[in-house]
């Protein structure tokens, strides 16, 4: 019986047969990605332009632009790496969400006539991509990024999506405009009435952008008090430079927002679809 279980070949002699060997399950920490690095660098450069906005506006613009250009780099990085995780992208539209809202947030401050504008812009923004994120991740196939559109379901996203280059430029020009009109602030009496220095003999006025209104000096003495803005801009720039990145950003940003407007409707109507097709597979629908 032995022999009989020895003679697995016919000549007398076992052949093992082997087993491949076993992989080693490769354990990856997608938080120290090179994109993902990249991203948290974004994120300590845009709280550092926050902390300069009040004060110092040259140094703000340019920790803020470095910010937003390094947008493009990380997702250069994610294809070179081969390092593209949801994470990475959740983390890139979050950063660029929340620095973009807290620049308007400044400007709503700075131009408080217009701050129902730029808390629309907020709203509009963050309820545009928060809709249309939910949806490719509820709706689409598994795995599906919220930049692959179906031209089919809209031909303006798609073309908006698809292509880095146009998505890198109107991310670009939107960021600018805000950039001119927060350096205008600074720097433009037409905007900001308060820069016009007061007359000697002109009565005193608290009323906002009243050009009677004192200088801030005498009323906070603290530069870091509630009137270091004003404090600020009291050292004027020079406004010709932002007026013109005004003017060739705007049409961008303008269209930019009808993107927005655009990308919340469709992303409303794929969650609609999705609620009636659940309703009729459990059988709640009824007819209107």
């Amino acid at each position: 019986m032995a022999g009989s279980r020895n003679r697995g070949n016919g000549n007398g002699s076992i052949k093992k047969s082997r087993s491949p060997a076993p992989q080693e399950e490769v354990h990856e920490n997608i938080f120290v990605f090179i994109p993902n690095l990249i991203g948290y660098f974004r994120i300590v450069l845009a709280v550092a332009s926050l902390y300069y906005m009040p004060l110092h506006p040259r140094t703000c613009c340019l920790l803020y632009s470095i910010s937003c250009l390094l947008d493009a780099l990380d997702g250069y990085a994610a294809r070179l790496f081969e390092q593209s995780t949801r994470f990475g992208a959740v983390l890139d539209m979050v950063t660029d969400r929340c620095t973009t809202a807290c620049l308007l947030v400044f400007l709503a401050s700075a131009f408080p006539r217009w701050s129902i504008l730029f808390q629309g812009l907020i709203s509009l923004d963050l309820a545009s991509h928060y809709m249309h994120m939910y949806a490719t991740l509820s709706m689409g196939e598994s795995g599906q990024s919220h930049k692959k559109i179906d031209q089919g379901r809209s031909w303006i996203l798609n073309q908006y999506y698809s292509n880095n280059k146009v998505l890198f430029t109107f991310c670009l020009m939107n960021e600018m405009f805000f950039i001119a009109l927060y350096l205008l602030s600074f720097s433009s009496p037409l905007l900001s009435p308060s820069l016009l220095q007061p007359s000697p003999q002109a009565p005193s006025s608290l009323q906002p952008g009243s050009p009677a209104a004192p200088k801030p000096s005498l009323l906070f003495t603290n530069p870091w008090s509630a009137g270091a803005m004003e404090m600020a801009r009291a050292s004027k720039l020079d406004s010709t430079v932002p007026w013109i990145l005004a003017a060739v950003s705007f049409p961008v940003m303008f269209a930019k927002q009808i993107i927005n407007v655009v990308q919340l409707v469709k992303a409303s109507k794929w969650l609609a679809e999705g609620d009636v097709a659940e309703r009729r597979r459990r059988r709640l629908a009824k007819s209107n």
